[in-house]
């Protein structure tokens, strides 16, 4: 009995590290937390684009910062525009960053972060073009990237079934669009059409601004509806909004400070 005794308890305490491995094995390197997969459409310079096979940008550094300041690793992926909201929905994906706008069709089916970006849509003309405000753009041929808020406004405009309207995979497909001169005009976010005007002077492409007809928008990250990242993920966000982190990568890639207030306010 007394043997027996002595093989139960050996018994038990090596079932006992068994299962304690089993737990451990479970969890993530990083302070015990899983690491998150974010989905991302890599086309979208400066927010997100590839670089020598690597995805980089704004959207990318933010992400990441905002999950270190959470304690989470993660993986970013490149999967495309559409993909993104299906893995999302799907729940295959923890996060989507991509320049998203919070809008109140999406809110339904998905949840976000506290806003981290203020944009708004501009149109993108060749110079000399008689379009100088979203006004002009009626009868116009005008391309923009499928899903976005460029299509919304441009539908609001002038109709969901405007023939004139042409609808591109991405942003840079759009353009090219435009630098055949396949259409008149692009309408898509600020920043986008600011940063492919500077960046590409040869192609005398210009950009205009009409506050008066397209609405400010508000980026979040995408997030499964129900996340229970939400609440350890918004708190994050608004860590680095106020220890100055946001700033720095906000001047690192637009050489000028953000407007932290606005982005505040709208919480």
């Amino acid at each position: 009995m007394k043997k027996l005794k002595m093989v139960t308890t050996v018994l038990l305490v090596s079932l006992s590290l068994i299962l304690s491995a089993c737990g451990t094995s479970k969890t993530g390197g990083d302070g015990g937390k899983k690491t998150l997969r974010v989905v991302t459409d890599a086309a979208y310079a400066p927010f997100e684009y590839q670089d020598k096979g690597e995805v980089v940008g704004f959207d990318i550094d933010f992400v990441k910062a905002v999950a270190k300041e959470a304690g989470y690793p993660v993986k970013v992926e490149h999967v495309g525009w559409d993909p993104v909201f299906i893995e999302i929905e799907g729940k295959t994906a923890d996060i989507g960053v991509s320049s998203i706008t919070i809008t109140p069709k999406r809110i339904q089916t998905y949840d976000f972060t506290v806003p981290y970006f203020l944009s708004k849509n501009e149109i993108l003309v060749p110079k000399g073009s008689p379009i100088k405000s979203a006004k002009d753009l009626e009868g116009k041929k005008i391309a923009v990237q499928n899903g976005t808020t460029g299509q919304e406004a441009v539908e609001k405009l002038f109709g969901e079934n405007n023939d004139k309207l042409k609808k591109f995979d991405n942003n840079n497909l759009a353009i090219l669009e435009l630098k055949k001169g396949g259409v008149d005009a692009v309408v898509a976010d600020n920043t986008v059409i600011e940063t492919y005007v500077k960046n590409n002077p040869k192609d005398d492409f210009v950009f205009i601004e009409d506050d008066g007809t397209f609405e400010k928008e508000f980026y979040g990250l995408l997030l499964p509806k129900g996340s229970k990242l939400k609440a350890e993920l918004d708190k994050a966000v608004n860590k680095l909004l106020d220890n100055g982190t946001y700033e720095k990568l906000y001047e690192k890639w637009f050489k000028i400070k953000p407007d932290i207030k606005i982005l505040k306010e709208q919480q």
